[in-house]
């Protein structure tokens, strides 16, 4: 018996703006919309929906369920865009799609469903997403669907990750157009012109930097993921409160010596007409090779410590031994050269293996028994500036 209207019935499972009716007579503005619209009351009702024929002119869809008489036709009005519903069987006598997972709950499904939330909230987890769908629409989505799906909303909202590198060079035009002063490249290699490198500072950052901010450089790196990979380099201060003050970011297609030499000579130029004028330079780092050769050439005055940061957490990690790290910061924060030696002869009681271990990280770039007393003062910044730091970075990845 051929019904002429069907009811969505609006189950727990199922989200208002997903409790619809169709009925014979029923436009549509487009055959995606109407294709959309039946994928939509396949998850409500929890069946399967086998697509028989769709082109410009119709759409027929049936139940995949053998021999359930469920079934719609949808052809497009003449001389008109619209389509409407020409025949509808609108009974189920099967039992339906018995477990959690659907065919219907695309990548493009998942998309259109979270693009409010994500638009509201980015941080919005792929984990999230795959417990709300189930919470509500009683369907079981899978982890790379739910990320495939944010992704997409992403792209929907605000382009994609092609667009946006293809905006790059128009980006920086405006950076220097509205902020005049700031400096803003984007470099790129080949004859189809792939990104390679991208480098801003502001003016704002370049002039706060030069005439409110101590003479202290921390310099960083994260590893960016997504869809396509990298690394952000980033030179940042700490202003008259004691707050995270970033001077220059860079965007670099892979961490690299020759990436790090291009970003100190991007930095020395930017302060090169002040440098002179300017108190000795401290720039605090990790000290990988790329940088240290970076730092000497560029920057051959500047004090180049460690961060010390990164000297304990990895001490901390080598030993794995609570009392050799009590002893550790004992030794970090030792007035004179003496008290620090007796500080090593303790640890090495303990275990020999520190003896090479100091060698790999020289005190002189980090401990306070050896620093002056400017340098001193910049080491008490830098442990807050890089924690700061590193949630920055974490935030600008999201």
């Amino acid at each position: 018996m051929e019904d002429h209207s069907l009811a969505v019935q609006n189950n727990s499972h199922a989200l208002t703006e997903y409790a619809l009716d169709l009925a014979i007579g029923q436009e549509f503005p487009d055959v995606e919309t109407c294709r959309r619209r039946l994928k939509n009351i396949a998850l409500v009702q929890h069946f399967d929906l086998r697509i028989v024929k769709s082109d410009r002119s119709r759409f027929i869809a049936k139940c995949s369920k053998e021999g359930c008489p469920w079934r719609v036709h949808v052809a497009k009005c003449p001389g008109v865009p619209t389509f409407t519903v020409r025949t509808l069987h609108g009974e189920h006598t099967c039992e339906g799609v018995l477990n959690l997972h659907h065919q219907q709950a695309s990548v493009g499904w998942v998309a259109r469903s979270v693009e409010s939330r994500v638009r509201d909230n980015p941080r919005y987890k792929p984990k999230e997403i795959l417990q709300d769908i189930r919470d509500q629409h009683g369907v079981a989505v899978s982890y790379m669907q739910a990320w495939r799906g944010k992704e997409r909303s992403m792209a929907a909202l605000h382009g994609t990750f092609e667009e946006g590198y293809r905006l790059l060079p128009a980006y920086c035009e405006q950076i220097k157009k509205t902020n005049p002063g700031s400096i803003a490249s984007v470099f790129t290699t080949g004859q189809e012109n792939c990104f390679h490198r991208l480098f801003i500072s502001y003016r704002a950052s370049i002039y706060g930097f030069i005439h409110a901010c101590r003479p202290l450089l921390e310099i960083d790196r994260s590893h960016l993921k997504g869809k396509y990979l990298g690394s952000l380099l980033c030179a940042a201060a700490v202003d008259a409160d004691d707050t995270l003050f970033p001077l220059a970011i860079a965007i670099v297609d892979v961490e690299s010596d020759e990436n790090w030499m291009w970003f100190m000579s991007e930095l020395r130029k930017l302060l090169a007409v002040n440098t002179d004028n300017m108190p000795r330079l401290t720039i605090l780092s990790e000290r990988q090779r790329g940088v240290v050769e970076a730092v000497e050439t560029h920057f051959p005055s500047a004090f180049h410590g460690f961060c010390l940061r990164y000297v304990s957490e990895n001490f901390r990690d080598t030993f794995k031994n609570a009392k050799l790290v009590n002893i550790f910061w004992n030794a970090v924060y030792a007035l004179t050269a003496v008290e620090f030696d007796s500080k090593i002869a303790e640890m090495a009681e303990i275990s020999q293996d520190v003896i090479p271990w100091f060698q790999h990280f020289p005190p002189q770039l980090w401990a306070v028994a050896y620093l002056s007393s400017g340098m001193l003062f910049m080491l008490s910044l830098q442990l807050n500036l890089t924690a700061r730091l590193q949630r920055w970075q974490r935030s600008r990845k999201t």
